[in-house]
């Protein structure tokens, strides 16, 4: 078996489960501070219950991303010797710093906001959210900023076989990362937008089936109450607020994404030309974007220049995309590959750090299927999402949603496409940049010899049948965890704000200290 191949599996299998939690806790916590701000400033009680009902989601799904995070570090070690090795001395100051301040200071204030309900003033606990909060936008900078490295090397020296830092302000201040943060805070508020649209919906049809609400003669909401906190008109105006949020954040969300994507397109035509003509098929230098290609009969199912086939493609709008003009060509595939052979070689060294690979050819294109697909995927489930959030805010504009079962399971569906978006974004991020774990710079602003051919990255100490075993353990352990934190989510989800608020299904009227509302600090967070 051979280890890289098994070794590259493993880490996208574990980094991209990893990132389903990432961007949910993220956007979420954004999306909770000012929930919790909106409470705190107002007073009403359904900004109290929203926030106690998304914080638990909240809490759920950071606990799992801390557990699932752990084995990305271990990896670099285990795996990944070499690559760990080239590029220790830049990863080491952003990775430290994540896990020394942002990481930290988000667990230890997310501490005190559980503890704290009660305990400590309403400003201070609200304060300690914002700390929370902050610090997970603040670690997301810093592991983006050693993954903008690995796209665009700035602010080092090649020294003695390895990347040396002389710069740190440029490694923070890398124009990659500039793009990429934004486009992942953009990305992350998609997936919380969609969270809140799809609960919110959910929760406004279950009181139209139960007959809580229901509408006048011009279809517009009037608002019920069973008598019980639990199902009273806050509940309503609680998921109604949750519901017109998530679709107002969605939409927002995905200009966001657009427009940062957009001038991540046209920086990545500069540094990493070769991805963006893979993701758009384009063989020939030329100016149309490609909306269908797909393999030849002749080409038995491998999709390379050639046998390419172009089905329907808009001319002029890879030119717009590339260079804000719809005249100015881009180059392809075909002109691309002999400028990388002859900056970088068209054999990998016979260096012994390549294995059984050592001086075979290199394919300088990135597997075509997943760049091209990664790429359109990742646009029509951010759009599918988009789309979502502004159908729901139109169908809901009366107050509340149609007795319809069959929207409201769309609405349910529609929570997973910013999730596929993101990870299909991931996926033709990273695999595009192949064959290099840190691309070279074509780009006059980068700095140049400094690359690492993803053949030599890989640890020459460990066996494939080794991170087969390590594979498979991790690969049963998340799909167990994924079971644990979807039960969890669907549980809690289904039980409303009580879910947060335990003490809303108490009866007021008894006097039996069994009926009272448990005073545990803990039921909140359980």
């Amino acid at each position: 078996m051979d280890p890289l191949e098994v070794a590259r599996w493993q880490f996208g299998i574990t980094t991209v489960y990893h990132f389903l939690m990432v961007p949910l806790t993220i956007g979420l916590g954004i999306v909770l501070v000012a929930m919790q701000t909106a409470w705190h400033r107002t007073g009403k009680e359904q900004y109290l219950r929203m926030t106690k009902f998304w914080g638990k989601i909240f809490m759920i799904n950071f606990i799992m991303g801390v557990a699932t995070g752990l084995v990305q570090e271990f990896q670099f070690g285990m795996a990944w010797s070499e690559y760990s090795r080239f590029v220790g001395d830049v990863f080491g100051a952003p990775l430290a710093m994540e896990a020394l301040i942002a990481f930290f200071l988000e667990s230890v204030f997310i501490g005190i906001w559980v503890f704290g309900w009660g305990r400590v003033r309403p400003r201070v606990h609200l304060t300690v959210l914002w700390l929370a909060v902050a610090g997970s936008v603040v670690s997301a900078y810093f592991i983006l900023a050693a993954n903008a490295f690995m796209q665009h090397p700035v602010g080092v020296e090649y020294v003695d076989g390895r990347a040396q830092m002389v710069d740190f302000w440029a490694v923070m201040t890398n124009p990659t990362l500039l793009v990429h943060f934004p486009h992942t805070i953009f990305g992350a508020l998609a997936v919380a937008g969609s969270m809140l649209l799809g609960i919110g919906w959910y929760h406004l049809w279950k009181r139209r089936k139960e007959g809580i609400d229901t509408v006048d003669k011009h279809g517009y909401v009037v608002v019920g109450s069973t008598g019980s906190k639990a199902r009273d008109e806050v509940d309503y105006k609680g998921w109604r607020s949750s519901f017109r949020w998530g679709g107002w954040i969605a939409i927002v969300a995905f200009l966001g994404t657009a427009f940062t994507g957009h001038t991540q397109a046209q920086m990545m035509i500069q540094q990493q030309p070769l991805k963006m003509a893979a993701a758009e098929a384009a063989c020939h230098d030329g100016t149309g974007f490609s909306l269908l290609s797909v393999a030849s009969r002749d080409g038995e199912g491998a999709t390379t220049c050639n046998d390419v086939v172009g089905v329907f493609e808009i001319p002029g709008l890879l030119s717009f995309l590339a260079h804000n003009d719809f005249t100015t060509p881009v180059e392809g595939v075909n002109s691309l590959i002999p400028q990388y052979e002859e900056a970088f070689g068209t054999h990998l060294p016979d260096d012994p750090r390549y294995g059984e690979r050592a001086g075979s050819e290199i394919e300088y294109l990135p597997i075509m299927e997943v760049t091209y697909w990664g790429f359109r995927l990742m646009i029509t489930f951010g759009g599918i999402a988009a789309v979502a959030a502004a159908l729901g805010l139109w169908i809901g504009r009366k107050g509340t949603v149609p007795h319809d079962k069959t929207l409201m399971n769309m609405a349910w569906l529609s929570i997973l496409a910013p999730f596929a978006a993101n990870s299909a974004g991931w996926i033709f991020t990273e695999m595009g940049r192949q064959p290099f774990t840190v691309a070279p710079n074509p780009d006059p602003t980068g700095v140049d010899q400094v690359w690492q051919y993803t053949a030599a990255a890989v640890s020459p100490g460990v066996t494939g049948q080794e991170i087969v075993f390590s594979l498979a353990a991790l690969t049963l352990i998340y799909a167990l965890l994924l079971v644990v934190e979807v039960v969890l989510l669907v549980r809690y989800t289904k039980g409303g704000h009580p879910a947060g608020m335990p003490e809303l299904l108490a009866d007021e009227d008894a006097d039996d200290d069994d009926h009272k509302p448990s005073s545990d600090v803990l039921s909140f967070a359980y």
